[in-house]
């Protein structure tokens, strides 16, 4: 399943709507028609359907909401821990459960409450029973606001999340904040990816499409990662780590030598190796960004013994371009299409 699939569940009424929805529905479909003539075993059966039919609507409406949204432990590892992330994997299994909870003690208060109407003996009696059965059911739905408002704001979430498809080709731009991997997007796809002169512009992952031989990638510019132990992370870098970690892909670690965007080439260095393990045993390739500013032969033996000790490690290519000049894009496309 890929995010698009988790576009397409329905709204989630309130509380107050749903109760509305169910009980204008239960009026509309077994109206009330008796007369003081009737035998009391037909008052029975009609206020017996009603609430039969009161429970059913319940049933078919908090069922819809719960097989709509996935259980995390049938999705793909990436959207399971990008759900984590977001929307805190605990709350989400918790408003769930509550709502099926809901469902259960709804189908119980109808079960009691139809036996006893089987003994009701009065048509006040029965009337009586139903509205306590009906009210029993409302309220047991007034308690479950908090779930449906939190699942409701769930899903407007998932609505706006890129449509990434964890099984297909993939490049993965990754790198410190502001080293040019928006532009890098920009220049290689339809995307048109906010583009400023401070960290984290790029808050979320974003994915934009190359055509390359006939074949089309996904190409997914993360947000920028700061170098820190993972628990001190936030949602925005945690965003990067998650697709680093679980995303087959061709991953493209951009780097700024001219230190325009506010890190050192140790720090951007030491980063590397730091997330390194992440995509162990995945096509990489460093990508020096900003060579029309400086390239990698104007650097300092000392800080080029750097940058060489990771071009030197096996199984990472080195590709300088420039995305203001549009020099080496085309030789980097062609290098990640291959790794």
């Amino acid at each position: 399943m890929s995010t698009s699939g988790l576009k397409a569940i329905a709204p989630v009424p309130t509380a107050a709507d749903f109760l509305d929805i169910v009980l204008s529905k239960t009026q509309r479909k077994t109206p009330t028609v008796i007369h003081k003539n009737f035998k009391i075993s037909r008052i029975r059966n009609f206020y017996m359907r009603k609430v039969k039919f009161t429970q059913d609507t319940f049933d078919e409406k908090l069922g819809a909401i719960l097989t709509e949204f996935p259980m995390l432990d049938d999705l793909h590892p990436f959207l399971s821990s990008l759900m984590n992330v977001l929307y805190d994997k605990n709350h989400y299994k918790l408003a769930l459960g509550q709502l099926r909870t809901a469902r259960h003690l709804i189908d119980q208060v109808a079960k009691d409450y139809v036996r006893l109407l089987k003994f009701g003996d009065s048509l006040y009696r029965c009337k009586q029973l139903k509205r306590a059965a009906l009210g029993r059911m409302a309220t047991i739905m007034k308690r479950q606001k908090d779930p449906l408002a939190y699942l409701e704001q769930v899903r407007q979430h998932i609505s706006r999340l890129p449509a990434i498809d964890p099984n297909t080709r993939t490049l993965l731009i990754c790198g410190y904040p502001n080293v040019g991997k928006s532009s890098f997007i920009n220049k290689v796809t339809r995307a048109d990816v906010d583009v400023q002169p401070y960290a984290f512009t790029t808050k979320s992952l974003f994915v934009g499409h190359l055509d390359y031989k006939y074949l089309r990638w996904q190409v997914i510019d993360t947000p920028g990662i700061l170098d820190h132990p993972l628990e001190e992370m936030n949602t925005i870098e945690m965003q990067s780590i998650t697709a680093l970690a679980h995303l087959k892909s061709c991953v493209l670690y951009f780097m700024d030598l001219s230190e325009q965007c506010g890190y050192s080439v140790e720090a951007q260095c030491k980063l590397f190796h730091s997330i390194k393990p992440l995509f162990s045993g995945k096509p990489t390739v460093l990508v020096i960004n900003k060579i029309d500013v400086t390239r990698l032969e104007d650097l300092t033996p000392d800080v080029r013994a750097l940058v060489q000790e990771i071009v030197d490690a096996e199984d990472v290519h080195c590709v300088q371009v420039s995305c203001h000049s549009e020099e080496g894009v085309m030789e980097l496309k062609n290098k990640a299409a291959h790794a």
